[in-house]
């Protein structure tokens, strides 16, 4: 009866989620001391199955949290995290409603803002914002597309595969 339980659960919540507690964990790990210690607690931590249960709250409870509400409960407004991007490295803050992320060495940012009310996400930059993304109740969203144009898409695996090749056809005319 666990096992498919789990099984749904994981079925289900179709999330792949951040691993915010996992990901602490492994940090922590990482910044204790040298590559022998560090070593040895990943052993310790995998034969006391602390990896695994961090794990499992993670894509059981966390992730779903994170799915369902728009929020992570283990993101801490403020955190910085560093992403290597085709371009460089990016430095990626946690806001209190979205992001912020900036180009190494550079100023300028770009925002991406989740307004609950309306239930979208907005990217803001130079002062400006836009739509990207709007979540409707029915189980669709409507993406707003860089030409201008609106596609309603369905939240399954056919609708991402569409809006997939809709944004990359819209990113490859716009780069012409």
């Amino acid at each position: 009866m666990i096992a498919t339980i789990l099984g749904c659960s994981l079925l289900f919540n179709s999330c792949i989620g951040s691993f915010g507690l996992f990901n602490r964990l492994n940090t922590w790990n990482q910044s204790i001391g040298n590559k022998f210690v560090n070593e040895l607690v990943l052993l310790a931590f995998n034969i006391v199955p602390v990896y695994g249960v961090a794990y499992l709250a993670d894509v059981l409870v966390i992730n779903s949290i994170e799915f369902w509400s728009g929020s992570n409960p283990m993101a801490n407004v403020g955190d910085i995290k560093k992403v290597k991007g085709e371009n460089g490295n990016y430095m990626v803050k946690t806001l209190e409603n979205g992001y912020s992320i900036t180009k190494e060495g550079e100023t300028a940012s770009m925002d991406l803002i989740y307004d609950k009310e309306a239930n979208t996400w907005n990217v803001v930059a130079n002062g400006e914002s836009a739509e990207l993304i709007k979540m409707n109740n029915n189980g669709t969203a409507d993406l707003f597309l860089p030409n201008g144009e609106k596609m309603n898409v369905t939240l399954d695996a056919q609708g991402m595969m569409a809006a997939r090749q809709a944004t990359t056809c819209n990113l490859m005319f716009a780069a012409r």
